[in-house]
């Protein structure tokens, strides 16, 4: 009676384990067909892709860029799992919330991916942040996923983009945990690599199975044991690597001071959710908390920071500052990185030279590309200020918008013709301060990042 019953036992429990199965298989929905390539189209390179047995079939050709298979739809937060197949040396991975503007770098693909990688490294799951920043979760110490991966074998992948929380499994072993929340929307798109001088072409990946849910997603989502890659006010990876430091640690006012004080301003800031924030009191130039500037001085140097403008917003972004000019009213001098809402704030018509005091430009001296990107109001964007050996570019959303050379005949004349003509010296500091700007306007900055080149 014992083994009948036992019998009995487990054969119930794994009708349960089925019916569960089939039932966690039954919210997912199919966004490949498997009979040809409806609802997707090809961006990039020449790589080819065909279906064949129910499989995409992509195939890497030769002296061609990076090629994607993208979805006609876009999605902001999914489930998404599907198989694929491919050799023990071509990369290749799979596009998630990625886009292609042409605003962007001539409509390039961009946007996170998470990596199929063959190689010895095997970082297959990890996220890697296509044609932007990098590597951001990579599966280094990740030593279970990364033993999942089977070359010349079918590999499953589970990814889960919910907010700003994206999550990965390869063959059912946790890869990835990562909360980013730079961008909220985009397409789906495989990926056939460019395989360069050395690649060898024919070869060909495979996907099948791609299949997707986009509603009761709390219903459907997995705990990962994982502890999360966190970015905001945080460097990445690649930034580790490549020798950034955080110019601010998105919770105290240290390595920074009033531009005309010893100390932080005491009204005019405040520090809220990882934002540091100058606050709204009338549209005045520095007559509340005033700017406040760095506490060191920096020559060669990288710097960037996300920030995010009200309606008819003013700020700005300074750099190679001295803070010893200028003691009376108003804003200390130095170089600026102008932040504007050019659709409304009335500076954005005015200016020594046309164009000048729009959004990116350097104010009062150079204006920005016309063709820039700024991101809608409450939306965070992203400024980039690059100064070596005497040449500057300003960047805006990751393109470049403006590059003068400081001290040169042309920069000189510039600053002859502005409201700075006045100053000595002006823009020509070896080393200064950098300084975000109180105008009196609610302005936003997070992820404020330093590279030095001393």
């Amino acid at each position: 009676m014992k083994k009948k019953f036992k019998g009995i036992y487990y054969a119930l429990f794994f009708a349960f384990l089925s019916s569960c199965t089939a039932e966690n298989k039954n919210h997912l929905t199919p966004i490949f067909n498997g009979n040809d390539l409806k609802g997707w189209h090809i961006i990039g390179g020449d790589a080819t892709y065909r279906v064949d047995n129910g499989e995409i079939i992509g195939t890497t050709v030769a002296n061609t860029p990076n090629t994607f298979l993208a979805t006609d739809s876009t999605y902001t937060d999914f489930i998404l799992e599907l198989d694929f197949k491919t050799d023990s040396v071509s990369n290749s991975g799979v596009q998630i919330r990625s886009n292609s503007f042409p605003w962007y770098r001539d409509g390039i693909v961009h946007g996170y991916q998470i990596e199929i990688d063959p190689s010895r490294r095997s970082w297959s799951g990890g996220i890697y942040d296509e044609k932007r920043r990098k590597w951001l979760s990579p599966l280094e110490g990740n030593e279970a996923a990364q033993k999942s991966y089977k070359p010349n074998d079918w590999n499953h992948f589970r990814i889960e983009v919910i907010g700003d929380t994206l999550k990965t499994w390869i063959n059912n072993i946790p890869a990835a945990h990562l909360i980013d929340d730079m961008t909220q929307e985009g397409f789906i798109a495989l990926q056939v690599h460019s395989i360069g001088k050395k690649g060898k072409p024919g070869v060909e990946i495979k996907w099948k199975n791609v299949e997707l849910i986009t509603e009761n997603l709390k219903e459907y989502s997995k705990s990962s044991p994982l502890e999360p890659i966190i970015t905001k006010n945080q460097l990445t990876f690649q930034e580790k690597k490549d020798g950034w430091q955080m110019l601010w640690d998105g919770k105290t006012t240290k390595g920074w001071r009033g531009a005309k004080l010893d100390s932080f301003p005491k009204k005019g800031w405040e520090i809220k959710n990882g934002e540091l924030i100058v606050l709204a009191t009338g549209g005045g130039e520095s007559t509340a908390g005033g700017d406040i500037v760095t506490e060191k001085m920096y020559a060669d140097f990288e710097m960037k920071t996300d920030f995010k403008i009200t309606e008819g917003a003013n700020s700005g972004i300074k750099y190679y500052v001295d803070t010893e000019l200028n003691k009376g009213e108003g804003s200390s001098i130095g170089l600026e990185f102008q932040i504007l809402d050019d659709d409304v704030h009335p500076d954005a018509k005015l200016g020594s030279h046309e164009g000048s005091r729009t959004v990116a430009s350097l104010y009062d001296l150079i204006k920005a590309d016309t063709t820039k990107h700024m991101n809608p109001i409450g939306e965070w964007n992203t400024a980039h200020i690059v100064s070596k050996n005497n040449k500057v570019e300003h960047w805006l959303n990751g393109v470049k918008v403006l590059e003068y050379n400081r001290g040169s005949e042309e920069f000189l004349k510039l600053v002859s013709e502005s409201k700075y003509k006045d100053w000595p010296n002006f823009g020509l500091l070896q080393k200064g301060n950098i300084l975000l700007q109180d105008h009196g306007d609610l302005v936003s900055f997070k992820n404020i990042k330093i590279k030095t080149y001393e």
